[in-house]
């Protein structure tokens, strides 16, 4: 994983992780990719409702930077790009489950997980 040289001390590992996935939407953005396995811009943004398109265009390139998502560019015409999660990214979302599980028991009341996309 690429380690991104950034402003401050960590206090733990915790800490750390939180400044790779904080935000509204970076937590978002790695599920999708999750569901899909590899995702064109156009389709992440219908699967993260409400994020704008520069939002989404800054988050993958801050998340590719730190080693969790993958960006791949065919030499297309037109141009084609695909994103995916690295062997990083999909510890990072392996390592977000048990937050997601907590989430549907403790706040969403035992909701069941949502199908997975097709």
């Amino acid at each position: 994983m690429a380690t991104v040289s950034r402003p401050g001390a960590y206090v733990c590992g915790i800490d750390a992780a939180m400044d790779v996935i904080g935000g509204k939407w970076k937590v978002l953005i790695l599920w999708a990719l999750d569901e899909r396995g590899s995702c064109r811009f156009g389709e992440l943004r219908r699967l993260v409702p409400g994020i704008t398109e520069k939002v989404l265009a800054a988050h993958l390139r801050e998340l590719e930077a730190d080693g969790v998502v993958h960006r791949e560019a065919y030499e297309e015409v037109p141009p084609r790009v695909e994103y995916s999660l690295t062997e990083a990214g999909a510890r990072l979302n392996a390592a977000l489950a048990p937050l997601g599980a907590w989430g549907r028991e403790n706040v969403l009341g035992g909701a069941p997980h949502p199908v997975r996309i097709a």
